[in-house]
């Protein structure tokens, strides 16, 4: 191994630079990295370059799939140069939302702000979808308003139902289908972000950028 590795699980880079790296399983090998942007950053690279290879996003890491060696791979990957930039593409979605969720009034008044301002800062940004994960489809999108910035419910509902747009810590995520829970509850969407017969399955991707547009209750 040349520029491989410093350390067992530090692998260091062309420019310098260091990330940590952990084998997963046969599969390949999983980088911890800064954040989404630096994820989709590798992702990039990754899908540029003649590796043999398939780059995932997580929140903070990467999970690069490789029928290579560990060595070989970590080898290849010491070489890659990101671009300086976050990539941009993906599509425009707008997700109608209404603004009545379970939890809408608390977490007005744990961040001390009215509801419908509650309403005005999480409808306010462009988001982006760093990744999917957790169940079937759900999105975890970047972009959340430090205003809006809560740790997880202490208790975990057992049932959210689909649809349901959340935030915890940073995030803003929506849940495709009903399954249990620890997100504060905002409003919710009837948009349908998984179907098996859609191809992808999934409604949103990663690198999608999601405006919320609030709407008003069913008649």
């Amino acid at each position: 191994m040349t520029r491989g590795t410093v350390r067992p699980g530090t692998l260091e880079l062309a420019d310098g630079t260091a990330v940590g790296w952990r084998r997963y399983g046969d599969a390949g090998v999983l980088l911890d990295v800064g954040g989404g942007d630096e994820a989709r950053r590798w992702c990039e690279a990754v899908g540029r370059s003649d590796l043999d290879a398939r780059a995932r996003p997580g929140w903070s890491s990467v999970l690069v799939e490789s029928p290579w060696s560990t060595a070989r791979l970590l080898d290849a990957l010491s070489s890659l140069v990101l671009p300086g930039v976050v990539p941009t593409g993906g599509d425009e979605i707008e997700v109608p939302v209404v603004y009545a969720g379970d939890d809408l009034a608390d977490v007005a008044a744990r961040v001390g702000v009215a509801t419908d301002e509650v309403v005005s800062l999480h409808t306010a940004p462009t988001y982006t979808v760093v990744c999917l994960g957790f169940s079937r489809a759900f999105p975890y999108l970047s972009g959340l308003d430090p205003v809006l910035t809560l740790p997880r419910r202490p208790s975990p509902r057992t049932v959210v139902p689909a649809g349901s747009v959340a935030i915890a810590a940073d995030q803003t995520g929506i849940y495709p289908q009903a399954s249990p829970g620890g997100w504060h509850l905002l409003g919710r969407t009837g948009l349908d972000l998984f179907d098996e017969d859609r191809s992808p399955p999934s409604l949103l991707q990663p690198g999608d950028r999601v405006r919320f547009v609030p709407i008003g209750p069913p008649g």
